[in-house]
């Protein structure tokens, strides 16, 4: 068990869910405050195996260890007391449930005898999230039913573990609550038969000799984890003329043969491009495509045939799935690269020479462009030190990111999973708790404004380092078409006036503001050195010209 701190819930349900998330390798948890939880807290923070961290916000917390558990790919618990608190968990649930990210759920609740008869801080917390969930283990504080929860308990924590996604145990406690004992019983938790992934029944054979009779190919990645094997064993496809890739930026994948700004390049194709463009054979993997454009393409120009790799679930996002290859990409490609042939064609290089005629006009429009949320883009991509972690707000500033080709020994990571704005700032601070490289988070206002709980947090590295882009205003409503037609686009965008000095102050950052080109390059240049504190660097653009800017800036690389 390790050597343990002192005292400890007196309650044996308690003691068993601490128990199992050490014996299944549970090694950070984060809580927030509460009473219903009490047994929890404290028999976590009195074991030394395991790290407790803690943050008050329930939503951020959610968020914060998703942060964490995105970077070490291992479960992180988090704990809450009774009621509402449990429901402020559920954005970063859905996320990790779309992201493929191990989050497990703690949440202390009252007993059955005092659900909806009137007695405070409760609701029906039993399956609270089935939608969101893989696994909801419903515990009940009786000696009777040990067995039966630890068989849950185990099952979850496996699950977690196993498919990579959020889980939830609800553990009831009557009360007394503080009681405590000096030491923590041994439990022994069965392991749970889970199917394993079989990939004898992928016909290797039959997907070369379709891949060999191509001659147009196209490989679209979508958010991917950085992964050396699987880069070298893509690399392969970028010296066949008959195969496109295509990156973005939450890829984490770069060869001077691919294309990394799908907008840049498709944007303005005409449809005869268009239709020229459209490939025979799709193979896609990774997670959710931000491209906008690209998905507009695909599900008008469809491949015959689309191939969709993940170990999983299948991802119809094109409408034309043929079909669903259950297994890790790096092991598909392990395999089928040794039955296919590269083919001489036009279709790779006809593309690159049009990307590269993009990229040509695209720095010459940047190099005689007024100070913007382009041009600031820029300005601070070109300032990220090497081997960084990025962390990108979703929204206008993802968008924007996907416009530029950013070093490549950088890290890039996005909520993608359901592309909300509500815990960007929580996910960067968990990751950039969890990796000691330097992290750099670009946001925009409104994300930044709408999670600065964020930053009541005691676990911020002073090397965490915060870009905003503050527009005054939802600037992604200004790009989009419809919201201009309404006569309710305040609503939209809602404008403001906040800036983060004074959170800055609160909080303990470090703030820097720069209002204009000249001064985003001063700002800029003594940033990333070391500090006793983090330090947020905002940014102000002109909300009236940005979007006018970057529509010029697509009519000027057609």
């Amino acid at each position: 068990m390790g050597e343990l701190k002192g005292a400890f819930p007196q309650k044996p349900l308690a003691q068993m869910v601490i128990s199992a998330c050490h014996q299944f390798h549970i090694d950070t948890v984060v809580i927030s405050p509460g009473s219903r939880n009490a047994p929890l807290t404290i028999g976590f923070s009195n074991h030394t195996e395991i790290e407790t961290l803690s943050v008050v916000d329930e939503r951020c917390a959610a968020f914060f260890a998703l942060g964490i558990a995105q970077q070490t790919k291992k479960p992180v618990a988090i704990v809450c007391t009774s009621g509402s608190a449990l429901l402020n968990y559920y954005p970063a649930i859905a996320e990790a449930f779309y992201s493929n990210i191990p989050l497990v759920v703690i949440s202390a609740d009252r007993p059955k005898h005092l659900i909806d008869i009137g007695d405070g801080q409760t609701i029906r917390q039993e399956n609270v999230f089935e939608n969101h969930i893989l696994f909801s283990a419903n515990l009940v504080e009786n000696e009777k039913f040990k067995t039966r929860n630890s068989q849950l308990i185990g099952e979850a924590l496996q699950i977690a573990t196993s498919q990579k996604g959020p889980v939830h145990i609800n553990v009831p406690f009557d009360e007394p609550l503080y009681e405590t004992v000096a030491e923590l019983q041994e439990f022994h938790f069965p392991h749970i038969s889970l199917s394993s992934l079989d990939n004898s029944h992928i016909n290797y054979d039959n997907f070369s000799k379709i891949w060999n009779a191509a001659e147009k190919k196209m490989i679209l990645v979508g958010v991917n984890y950085p992964d050396e094997g699987l880069h070298k064993l893509i690399d392969f496809y970028a010296d066949d003329k008959s195969v496109l890739i295509l990156t973005e930026t939450t890829s984490n994948l770069y060869h001077k043969n691919a294309v990394n700004s799908i907008d840049q390049l498709i944007f303005s194709l005409e449809e005869s491009q268009l239709q020229d463009l459209k490939p025979e054979i799709l193979i896609t993997f990774g997670g959710m495509i931000v491209s906008k454009k690209i998905k507009q393409f695909l599900r008008k120009q469809q491949p015959k045939h689309h191939w969709n790799i993940d170990e999983r679930k299948a991802v119809n996002t094109f409408f034309c799935l043929s079909e669903f290859i259950q297994t890790k990409p790096v092991d598909f490609f392990s395999n089928f690269n040794k039955l296919i042939l590269k083919k001489e064609s036009n279709y790779q290089q006809k593309w690159l020479q049009l990307r590269d005629e993009k990229r040509v006009k695209h720095q010459q429009y940047l190099s005689k462009t007024v100070h913007s949320d382009f041009k600031v883009f820029e300005q601070i991509l070109e300032s990220i030190p090497k081997n960084s972690q990025l962390q990108i707000s979703n929204s206008a500033i993802i968008r924007y990111a996907q416009l530029f080709t950013i070093d490549k020994t950088n890290t890039i990571f996005c909520n993608r999973g359901t592309s909300g704005i509500d815990g960007s700032t929580s996910t960067a601070i968990g990751a950039a708790f969890a990796n000691k490289n330097q992290t750099v988070f670009i946001t925009g206002d409104i994300s930044f404004f709408y999670d600065s709980n964020a930053l009541w947090n005691t676990n911020i590295p002073s090397n965490f380092r915060i870009i905003l882009i503050n527009n005054s205003g939802g600037g992604i409503f200004k790009i989009l078409p419809g919201p201009k037609l309404t006569n309710a686009l305040s609503f939209f965008e809602t404008p403001h006036c906040l800036t983060a000095e004074h959170l800055c102050k609160m909080y303990e950052f470090e703030y820097q503001k720069a209002f204009s080109s000249e001064s985003v390059t001063e700002e800029l240049k003594g940033f990333y050195k070391t500090s006793e504190k983090p330090k947020i660097l905002e940014i102000f653009t002109p909300s009236a010209e940005n979007d006018l800017i970057l529509t010029a800036y697509f009519k000027y690389i057609q």
